[in-house]
């Protein structure tokens, strides 16, 4: 095999905090009375330091990490957030065996040299993420991809306890090919899952309880400079942003139906949605963007994390509350009621504001496929047919008092 060469940029600022939540986090995921594990996390953390920038801004010498040298490997939506469609741009690797020995490579640098042990692999459409015992890593190309870099660039100024500690993350050159990581701790918990499959609605009501205490105190942070500057940066989103915006979306629609896929009530269905919308959603609230249940983690009933700030940016509430009460499959109305209490939004307005999200994902989803020449005939069957469903039999209306 080739070498790997791994630039950890790890902020020393932030390695107390890291220390003590990985500590913390481990010592709850093994039941320890006492965390014993602060003993090791700053080390193994500081390893990383020995590579990490100069204060003075002097480029790091490259750590060398040969596959020869690790022990043998022993057996986290670019779609519209993985469930109604935002198409992907680009693939990520396709040699899973090389992504596998990457990840191991890069945990071990960032953990010191030390084994990371057995990683498997997590469901992911759009990244190779693998799972170790204390480490979590993500890597995608390098080239065609920044949304990872939005994440590691505001993952050391999050509040604090939001989401898991960033340990490490840089960029790995392998043979000819250069990928993009970043390595964190792992923090206990499972994810609840897109649509919350296996969930009783009990459950699924104080998750949900956790999951906006927690969003809000997102959304009452107030980012330094720094975040600040990355929460502003354009994103190509796809969601709801202006009244006028999402007729613009109507009017593309109807200019590139020229094979009548597009049946007329569908935009005309949009058109009434959009004339219902408000003139123009706020951008003044740090959000997450994404916050459907597959990037949650829960354990015991209990919230741990909010994990995948690849689409964080500056928003209003509501383009998080969509999110969380649209993927909850069969508890959607117990989450809608729970979103309404704990934010004092009346069912009505939630309904017409989730609503209006929901037909800008997916009339962007829709404009992307027919603009694209290669797009598949039955990419755009389904595009439509999620759009119609959608406004058409109006399911966020379905059970409105």
């Amino acid at each position: 095999m080739g070498d790997v060469r791994v630039r950890p940029t790890t902020d020393e600022r932030h390695i107390d905090e890291a220390a003590r939540i990985w500590a913390e986090a481990t010592a709850a995921r093994d039941g320890d009375t006492e965390i014993a594990p602060l003993r090791l996390a700053r080390p193994l953390i500081e390893a990383v330091l020995d590579s990490a920038p100069a204060r003075g801004g002097q480029t790091p010498a490259t750590v060398r990490v040969g596959f020869r040298d690790l022990p043998p490997p022993n057996g986290h939506s670019d779609e519209f957030r993985q469930g109604v469609g935002h198409t992907a741009a680009r693939a990520p690797m396709t040699d899973l065996r090389r992504a596998h020995d990457v990840a191991r490579a890069i945990a071990s640098a960032v953990l010191g040299r030390r084994d990371p042990g057995p990683m498997t692999t997590a469901d992911s459409i759009s990244h190779h993420v693998y799972v170790g015992a204390d480490v979590v890593v993500k890597i995608i190309d390098a080239v065609g991809h920044s949304r990872l870099n939005r994440e590691i660039a505001l993952a050391p100024h999050l509040p604090a306890g939001i989401t898991a500690p960033l340990l490490g993350s840089g960029r790995c050159e392998l043979e000819t090919r250069e990928v993009r990581y970043a390595c964190y701790a792992r923090v206990p918990g499972a994810t609840p899952g897109m649509g919350m499959p296996g969930v009783d609605e009990p459950t699924a009501r104080l998750l949900a309880e956790e999951a906006v205490q927690r969003l809000r105190g997102l959304h009452g942070w107030t980012p330094a400079a720094h975040a600040r500057r990355t929460l502003g940066e354009p994103l190509d989103h796809g969601g709801f942003v202006s009244r006028a915006a999402l007729f613009a979306e109507v009017e593309e629609l109807a200019a590139l139906n020229r094979d009548g896929l597009v049946p007329r009530r569908v935009l005309d269905g949009l058109t009434a949605i959009a004339e219902r919308a408000p003139s123009q959603a706020r951008a003044d609230v740090p959000v997450h963007a994404d916050c459907h249940w597959g990037n949650w983690l829960a354990r015991d009933r209990r919230v741990t994390a909010l994990l995948d700030f690849e689409w964080a940016r500056f928003g209003e509430p509501m383009d998080d509350w969509f999110f969380l009460i649209r993927f909850s499959g069969p508890h959607l109305e117990a989450v809608l009621d729970v979103v309404a209490g704990a934010t004092t939004t009346s069912s009505t307005t939630l309904r017409r504001e989730c609503e209006v999200r929901e037909a800008s994902y997916l009339a962007s989803d829709l404009r992307i496929a027919l603009q694209r020449p290669d797009t598949p005939v039955q990419t755009v069957v389904e595009n439509v047919r999620d759009l119609e469903e959608l406004v058409v039999e109006r399911p966020w209306w379905r059970h409105a008092p």
